[in-house]
């Protein structure tokens, strides 16, 4: 038989550790830098309106500075001229920073990956990318889906 104290505290106290706290903070509160190269950043620009509804993922506020900043959402075809600008911005960010890759292009060079001389082919070459959301472009959908993955992968680690 369990005493009334042990009872009321069974009811009323939440025994976790810090690492939780901390990652459930983290997986509630993503704040995506947003850098839409090419047309995936329309669809990226889509998740962010009130039909999608990114806000009830957490997810909603699009910062324009990486310094504010803890996810960075590359969509498009990247350029090997502007592989050191993402290289760069990425370092500017706060740890822990995650990285989502969206669409063939970021993530493998898309349709330039064989003959564009220009393309880098695939983010992952300058940055660690987290998530990779295929698609040519991917559907506001399939980037949501990115994104509760990456919130399961924090909420895990």
């Amino acid at each position: 038989m369990t005493s009334p104290l042990e009872d009321i505290l069974s009811q009323n106290v939440l025994i976790t550790t810090v690492d939780k706290v901390a990652n459930w903070a983290r997986e509630s509160a993503l704040w995506p830098f947003t850098f839409g190269l090419a047309c995936c950043a329309i669809e990226m620009m889509a998740v962010g309106s009130p039909r999608y509804d990114l806000d009830r993922f957490g997810a909603g506020v699009f910062r324009a500075t990486p310094r504010q900043a803890d996810l960075m959402i590359v969509a498009g075809t990247v350029t090997l001229k502007m592989a050191e600008c993402i290289k760069r911005l990425y370092d500017q960010m706060a740890e822990p920073r995650y990285v989502i890759s969206m669409g063939s292009c970021a993530t493998h060079g898309g349709p330039y990956w064989q003959y564009g001389y220009h393309v880098l082919k695939g983010v992952d070459r300058v940055i660690p990318v987290d998530i990779y959301t295929p698609g040519c472009p991917p559907r506001p959908e399939a980037l949501i889906e990115g994104i509760l993955k990456l919130q399961e992968k924090i909420r895990t680690a």
